[in-house]
């Protein structure tokens, strides 16, 4: 890997680090690099860290976009994402009824569903994690 592309990639991952979602795309990688260093390395590392927008902004921009065209797939990370950099869940809401009302309602209701199954998702996550510590605490005590 050159210099050159070796900072893209370096920049593309502080941006996903940022973002919560260095994790993310683990699967590009491992079936197909070129297509994780691009990702990686040119959309994080050249596009989303370019000059003029926050990075919050362009979680914004990028989250109604998806909103906007009802992606299947992607808008989970995102609105992960977007609760990462500090979004409220009042705030994401304004979002889907917002863009909801240019793109049409199905898009509002495709947004919501997709929402739902990330906060379904994230809270059994919690919960698993909260059970996981109380467990090894109770194991402590009983030493």
């Amino acid at each position: 890997m050159k210099a050159f592309e070796a900072q893209r990639m370096k920049k593309g991952m502080q941006i996903l680090k940022k973002m919560g979602r260095e994790q993310t795309m683990r699967d590009q990688k491992e079936h197909y690099p070129d297509l994780y260093d691009l990702s990686v390395g040119y959309l994080f590392g050249e596009i989303w860290s370019r000059p003029h927008l926050t990075l919050r902004e362009r979680e914004l921009i990028t989250l109604a976009s998806n909103i906007s065209l009802a992606r299947p797939h992607g808008t989970h990370s995102h609105y992960r994402s977007a609760r990462h950099l500090g979004f409220t869940h009042e705030e994401i809401m304004e979002v889907m009824i917002h863009v909801g009302h240019y793109a049409g309602w199905p898009a509002i209701a495709h947004a919501l569903v997709q929402y739902e199954e990330v906060m379904k998702e994230d809270a059994a996550k919690e919960q698993a994690a909260k059970a996981r510590k109380g467990k090894a605490k109770k194991r402590k005590s009983t030493k």
